[in-house]
């Protein structure tokens, strides 16, 4: 963090807050490969700092290890680049101590997904108030080209050159199953979608699970390619609306509906309408339809994109700050020299 936002003079109450994208860009150099997706994700990132009304002191980045790791130099906010995988946990300790924090926690799918999986389910199911974005590249990039968690199968890297036999993970349904209280995807080339979702991540009070699809144009181009480009993307991506049907396609002439359990895709038409198909519903308490949209990929689905899960739950900072609050009007301020020679406790001469 640079001394210009230390030395700031925090905003008073009522005070407006006028900081534009310019004001969250650091003053060190951006050091990631030319065309990697990074840079896509941090410029969108900080575009939409200055909707949040946060002054920048009241605002921190925390990494772990990977060429993700690298984004809190270059956001002109405090920050931590910590070890790896444990990002999560860091975050929760400083939501915990300083619950005014606005916490963002910055990931990649080895750090996350591998050393990383337990500190971001624990940080997920407690309903942490932090906005983890996960950069998903499906390869180590930083340390050249290995297979990652979210490799498919077979595909051949440095680490598997016959191919990878491992099930790759599925991060969205991992953030599901956890409990996080916001999920949503989106696409490192698809700024404008990119930045509306980091914006309503950003909104969100509570646990807040966002995966990139991110292209890493040294060890593993093209990673998404299939059904991101342009040419593409609108036959083999659904855009998810709250409240609307899934419809998608160039013609917008196809839908998804269920089919007894199952996910179908159909054709509008000849029989089958609009009032056919399935609704997306953001805010439904019970995660179902949201973990089968976390499943669906192509090229059997179209790939979902947008806000799969959006519900309201109390925070693990309002929990915690709640019960010291009981326990204080119950018995009263603690006494920590009290506490230690309390209990079993004795002496050895």
């Amino acid at each position: 963090m640079t001394d210009t936002i230390a030395a700031q003079t925090p905003r008073q109450p009522g005070q407006p807050l006028a900081l534009t994208r310019k004001d969250f860009v650091s003053d060190q150099e951006v050091r990631w490969c030319p065309g990697c997706g990074d840079y896509s994700i941090l410029a969108q990132t900080q575009k939409v700092m200055p909707d949040f009304g946060y002054p920048r002191e009241k605002i921190v980045f925390i990494s772990g290890i990977g060429c993700s790791g690298r984004l809190p130099y270059y956001m002109n906010t405090f920050g931590f680049h910590s070890i790896h995988g444990r990002a999560p946990t860091l975050a929760t300790g400083l939501k915990a101590a300083r619950p005014d924090l606005m916490v963002w926690v910055i990931t990649g799918d080895g750090d996350a997904l591998s050393i990383g999986g337990n500190h971001v389910l624990h940080a997920m199911r407690r309903n942490v108030d932090i906005k983890l974005i996960m950069f998903n590249n499906r390869i180590y990039g930083l340390t050249k080209g290995q297979a990652s968690p979210t490799s498919e199968i077979g595909k051949r890297t440095k680490s598997t050159p016959e191919g990878t036999i491992d099930r790759p993970i599925m991060p969205l349904s991992v953030a599901l199953a956890a409990e996080a209280t916001f999920v949503a995807r989106s696409v490192d080339t698809h700024t404008e979608h990119l930045q509306g979702t980091l914006e309503r991540a950003g909104f969100h009070h509570g646990s807040a699970f966002v995966e990139v699809l991110q292209n890493c144009n040294i060890f593993n181009d093209g990673a998404y390619r299939d059904f991101t480009d342009r040419e593409v993307r609108d036959d083999r991506m659904l855009v998810l609306e709250h409240g609307q049907p899934m419809i998608f396609g160039k013609e917008r002439d196809k839908g998804i509906r269920l089919r007894g359990l199952h996910p179908e895709v159909v054709q509008l038409g000849h029989g089958v309408t609009e009032a056919d198909l399935l609704v997306h519903d953001e805010g439904a308490e019970d995660p179902h339809l949201a973990f089968m949209l976390s499943r669906m990929w192509w090229p059997d689905y179209p790939v979902p994109v947008g806000v799969l899960r959006n519900v309201a739950r109390p925070t693990h900072d309002e929990l915690l700050t709640g019960q010291v609050e009981a326990v204080r009007a119950q018995r009263g301020e603690g006494d920590l020299a009290k506490l230690l020679d309390s209990g079993e406790t004795w002496t050895v001469s």
